[in-house]
């Protein structure tokens, strides 16, 4: 898996697309939250779940179905207005960490279509190093490691995308007046 950190960065720059009206603390808080929620299937470790099975690491909850469910969830729970709007942010900040697990070099793939299809796929660019699992696994030489990649896979075209949307805004704005 990507570390926190490479999911965090994808749900804050997925974020600045949308408008200023509803980018406010809770916002952000819950977009962090829904691209770091899939990893909760890693209880399944400490239950005796088998890793690759239907509520195994990136089984379910990394599908593009569960993202869907959850962005649709945190919406209604959190929220009032706008929900198509911010339906579609958290579950894309949802998804978005099923696309990086599958852009690691660990694992056994990822369950994009659960529960209609159990498979498990890579991207097949897969540049990002796994990261350990664990605090102080994460704190080591192989945490480094992952960070260092997630800088050059994540964090550089994220700034590239946050540069493009500001330009694009900015562009739109001018042509209006």
């Amino acid at each position: 898996m990507a570390s926190v950190f490479g999911h965090s960065l994808a749900a804050v720059a997925l974020g600045k697309s949308f408008t200023k009206e509803i980018r406010n603390p809770k916002f952000w808080i819950l977009g962090i939250i829904c691209s770091i929620a899939p990893d909760a299937d890693v209880l399944g470790f400490k239950l005796g779940i088998p890793y690759d099975s239907f509520w195994g690491h990136r089984g379910f909850t990394h599908s593009f179905f569960f993202a869907l469910l959850f962005g649709a969830t945190i919406t209604f729970l959190f929220y009032k207005t706008k929900r198509p709007v911010l339906t579609l942010y958290f579950a894309l900040c949802t998804a978005s960490h099923s696309l990086l697990d599958a852009m690691t070099t660990g694992g056994l793939g990822v369950a994009f279509f659960s529960p209609f299809e159990n498979s498990r796929y890579f991207l097949p660019c897969r540049p990002i190093k796994v990261s350990p699992m664990g605090f102080q696994k994460f704190f080591s030489e192989w945490g480094l490691e992952v960070i260092k990649s997630e800088i050059i896979w994540i964090g550089i075209p994220l700034l590239v995308l946050l540069l493009s949307i500001s330009i694009w805004k900015k562009y739109f704005k001018n042509l209006r007046g």
